[in-house]
């Protein structure tokens, strides 16, 4: 399957992407993905393989461009800071990946939970005060609360 369609599928990547560095990577990334997920379906079983490349392909180039997405601005927030608060290249990389590990927790969260939990750990918003926001009883966001924290107690026991 890499013979046939890795020329294809990282032209097909380049035309989304405009890099051929990044689809070259989101290709091989593509593959290992597939190859990874081979114990639950043999590759020869696969129908029609520029359909499937086309589908795992398209969910890397979203995580992708909404890694990018943060990475832009977080280096934007970085420019705002005065000289004296400039961080080091490695503290700068562990915060990033903090970043993307909070953002892809938070993204894992259904929508109103999303935001009740924002609005009360961004925003110092009490219980009450979401509820009434939201149109939502205090024992909902309570609810919502609590996945929220537990969906951060088992990114944290993971890590």
């Amino acid at each position: 399957m890499y013979a046939q369609h890795n020329h294809w599928l990282v032209a097909w990547l380049q035309r989304k992407l405009g890099n051929s560095s990044d689809a070259a990577d989101l290709a091989q990334d593509t593959f290992t993905r597939i190859w990874v997920s081979a114990k639950t379906q043999a590759i020869e079983d696969i129908r029609k393989p520029r359909a499937y490349l086309t589908t795992v392909a398209k969910r890397l180039v979203i995580n992708h461009l909404e890694r990018r997405s943060l990475e832009s601005a977080y280096l934007a927030s970085l420019q705002l800071l005065p000289e004296a608060c400039e961080l080091s290249v490695e503290a700068r990389a562990i915060l990033l990946e903090t970043l993307q590990e909070l953002d892809a927790l938070l993204n894992a969260l259904p929508a109103k939970v999303r935001t009740a939990f924002l609005m009360s750990q961004l925003d110092g918003m009490s219980y009450e005060d979401i509820a009434a926001h939201m149109q939502l009883s205090v024992r909902t966001v309570t609810r919502y609360m609590a996945q929220g924290f537990r969906q951060c107690l088992g990114m944290m026991l993971h890590t």
